[in-house]
């Protein structure tokens, strides 16, 4: 079941997801107060249900994977050895703590464990892309085709386990429930300690869309694009007393040269496109779309700040919120913001970029396809 070619990953969406979506009829559900159309639930299980087996069966060489399988065989293996355990760990005790349960109760399969993880990561997914979007197979193929899966479920498992804690507060950040939204934010920072710049992010993102929030943090990314090497410095001093104090030098030290253009640029689409139409953002005035807005604007900052510092730091920091940008308000533009013959032109195009974008990630950055 090991993945070798990686063209499946577009194969199944295009041929399985086809079927499904043209021969499985979905059902009426409310959605922030309104009436929407979704897929089922055990339809959109059947979807990823491939991905999750995949990313559990991936290849012992693949990114951080002998990583992590050397510290699966290294955790404790029974509930009385945990607490000793934990004690040796310097950070991010929570990922350690379920690592150690997890082999506790179903044993010491390497495979299990990714199997179990990509499968608590994905449901979280599948959850929310199927609640908030309006297109979910569009949204699905948004996350493979733009190499998040990859970059994501085979490798950095233990930040997209807290990234998916935090999209876990989606419908408390909606509501404006930021006691229980903070509460996971703080849960999820015991995995990766990054996910702490949710908390101001929160409350960033609230309200209309492009409001004089969100307009200050795309001008403060400006500022901190037109003076870099002082924001690298300030930088450097803020994450000094924290587990990351390490960042600026040794991005430096790795000729790390930021993050590729091409994909600076595809996430940006959907930033650009929610200005084109402003006005179709406030007519419907949905608080997801909104607070999508607001995220693709940091989402845009951050990824242009990281072309010109750090693609494997500053780089990584976006999936927090990137994912509200690109899979549910991408989706969302195309169907409100153009005419149905226009919007099936629309998708038919963006399908075919990602595509192109997927092929270049995977075999010019990658080479692995």
């Amino acid at each position: 079941m090991t993945l070798t070619n990686y063209w499946w990953l577009l194969i199944w969406i295009f041929i399985g997801g086809g079927v499904l979506a043209l021969f499985i009829p979905k059902q009426q559900e409310l959605v922030n107060g309104r009436k929407v159309e979704r897929w089922t639930m055990p339809t959109a299980l059947i979807l990823i249900a491939p991905y999750i087996v995949w990313a559990g069966f991936r290849s012992n060489a693949f990114g951080d994977t002998g990583a992590y399988q050397k510290a699966f065989r290294e955790c404790a293996s029974s509930f009385g050895e945990i607490g000793n355990y934990l004690s040796s760990i310097t950070k991010d005790k929570g990922f350690y703590l379920l690592m150690a349960l997890e082999k506790s109760i179903f044993g010491d399969s390497c495979r299990l464990f990714f199997v179990l993880l990509a499968a608590f990561q994905l449901l979280i997914i599948v959850w929310m892309c199927r609640k908030y979007s309006e297109d979910y197979w569009f949204s699905i193929f948004l996350f493979i085709a733009s190499t998040d899966y990859i970059s994501w479920t085979f490798n950095g498992i233990r930040q997209f386990t807290a990234v998916v804690i935090a999209y876990a507060a989606t419908p408390f950040i909606l509501k404006k429930k930021y006691i229980p939204s903070i509460l996971l934010i703080l849960l999820a920072s015991t995995m990766h300690q990054s996910v702490l710049l949710m908390i101001p992010i929160i409350f960033i993102i609230q309200g209309k869309a492009w409001n004089k929030k969100t307009v200050l943090c795309i001008l403060a990314c400006l500022t901190a694009l037109l003076f870099v090497d002082q924001f690298t410095n300030v930088m450097d001093s803020m994450l000094a007393e924290t587990q990351y104090r390490n960042v600026v030098s040794d991005y430096k030290s790795w000729n790390d040269d930021g993050t590729n253009p091409l994909r600076v640029l595809v996430y940006s689409i959907p930033m650009i496109l929610s200005l084109i139409g402003l006005k179709y953002v406030q007519t419907e005035d949905d608080p997801m779309i909104n607070t999508a807005v607001g995220a693709s604007a940091i989402v845009c900052g951050l990824y242009v700040i990281s072309m010109v510092t750090s693609g494997i730091f500053l780089g990584r920091l976006p999936i927090y919120i990137s994912l509200w940008s690109q899979c549910i308000l991408l989706p969302w533009e195309i169907k409100h913001m153009f005419t149905e013959k226009s919007a099936r032109l629309v998708k038919i195009i963006a399908i075919c970029c990602y595509c192109v974008f997927f092929y270049f990630q995977m075999h010019f950055t990658w080479g692995i396809l």
